[in-house]
């Protein structure tokens, strides 16, 4: 197998844009109808999902390392599809008739040998860890809807009680899929570290035109039912480390932070925890009022509120006042670097991914190393 030639192929074919995804889509359920129901009504995500890990694959092509965990990753993912080993070869006959459409005459046996090679490995890969995830996990865990807050019009707090314990580490987070919107899997975070009851809760924003987003803050109720996958993710507290902790959150971005914050507290001797949580308003401020009540019980904890889209009066001040107390306005990567320096902590930072990106840069600018930044990256993360 030719990396560099499947890179150079791969480039060519991508020109087609999403012609290359609908092209494969219509070719696979046109050879195997049945396998039709296994994908959402709307296509379009699992398109761009498709060209997204085609293009992972590709680049990573000569780098195993590092394909490897991505390509178990997806093996394990794809459990909670129904997918098996039987519907792989048609998948790669539908993925070899695509590119050997869009490749024209670049198209030659050298090239059909590299793809065929290069799927191949990818289907034993991906199929090795689905069987050695099925020794252990369900596909999915089945959940009943137990509490339903809904903060303000566009972001609900959902307690979920799952039909057997859900293992996962405090910051991870697992794809949901509700009844009415079948087979479109969204991810969200835990906010809490795992329970006695194993009860998990999310919070969810509205997403503008979010098939799922929508369905969880506006129409779930108490008593009614979804599906969570397996969990997944590396936003995870790093055990070893005796540092103090910086932690910075944007909007519901919280959740997979106050779960670690949650962890924290159960430690006999916490570290000094920092908590920026930020919004464009004050009213996005969803959580504060729980959040200063932690901070009033742990003297180890502080908590700082900001918003961007608030001028804070004449520009002379940096506060606004809230009922819960002082609220810092500016972006929050600034914020963040003024309460520095922030060199001799660990940090975790979540939320929408410019601020991810900005606070990043303030940070490892002011000192602390990249290293010890973490965020969240796993797989197919899609909201």
């Amino acid at each position: 197998m030719d990396a560099q030639r499947l890179k150079d192929n791969f480039a060519h074919v991508a020109e087609q844009g999403d012609a290359v995804a609908l092209f494969f889509y219509s070719d696979l359920f046109v050879r195997n109808p049945h396998l039709r129901d296994m994908f959402p009504v709307g296509m379009t995500g699992q398109r761009d999902k498709l060209l997204g890990a085609l293009g992972r694959i590709v680049a990573q092509a000569d780098d195993l390392p590092t394909l490897v965990p991505f390509l178990q990753q997806l093996g394990r993912d794809h459990r909670r599809f129904g997918i098996i080993a039987e519907h792989y070869p048609h998948v790669g006959a539908s993925l070899l008739a695509t590119l050997r459409h869009f490749s024209g005459s670049t198209w030659t046996d050298e090239v059909a040998e590299d793809w065929s090679a290069a799927y191949t490995l990818v289907a034993k890969v991906m199929l090795e860890a689905a069987d050695e995830d099925a020794l252990t996990r369900p596909a999915w865990w089945n959940g009943q809807v137990i509490g339903v807050e809904r903060r303000r019009f566009d972001i609900a707090v959902l307690r979920i009680q799952p039909d057997r314990p859900l293992p996962y580490l405090a910051g991870q987070s697992v794809a949901v899929e509700v009844p009415s919107r079948l087979r479109q899997w969204r991810y969200y975070s835990m906010a809490n570290a795992p329970r006695p009851d194993h009860t998990v809760d999310f919070h969810v924003r509205l997403v503008d035109g979010g098939p799922v987003s929508s369905v969880l803050v506006r129409s779930m109720q108490t008593g009614d039912h979804l599906r969570m996958g397996a969990p997944i993710g590396t936003l995870t507290l790093d055990e070893s480390s005796g540092r103090d902790v910086l932690l910075v959150a944007g909007s519901t971005g919280l959740a997979p932070l106050k779960a670690i914050l949650e962890q924290l507290a159960r430690r006999p001797i916490p570290p000094r925890v920092h908590l920026f949580f930020g919004a464009r308003n004050r009213d996005g401020l969803y959580d504060l009022e729980d959040l200063t009540k932690l901070a009033h019980e742990h003297a180890w904890l502080t908590v700082v509120p900001a918003v961007s889209d608030e001028s804070a009066g004449h520009g002379f001040s940096t506060l606004l006042q809230s009922g819960d107390g002082d609220v810092e306005y500016g972006n929050l990567p600034d914020v963040v670097a003024r309460h520095g320096p922030w060199s001799a902590h660990d940090a975790y930072v979540c939320g929408p991914s410019e601020m991810v990106g900005r606070t990043v840069e303030r940070l490892t600018l002011l000192g602390l190393e990249r290293a010890r930044i973490r965020l969240e990256t796993f797989a197919d993360a899609q909201r």
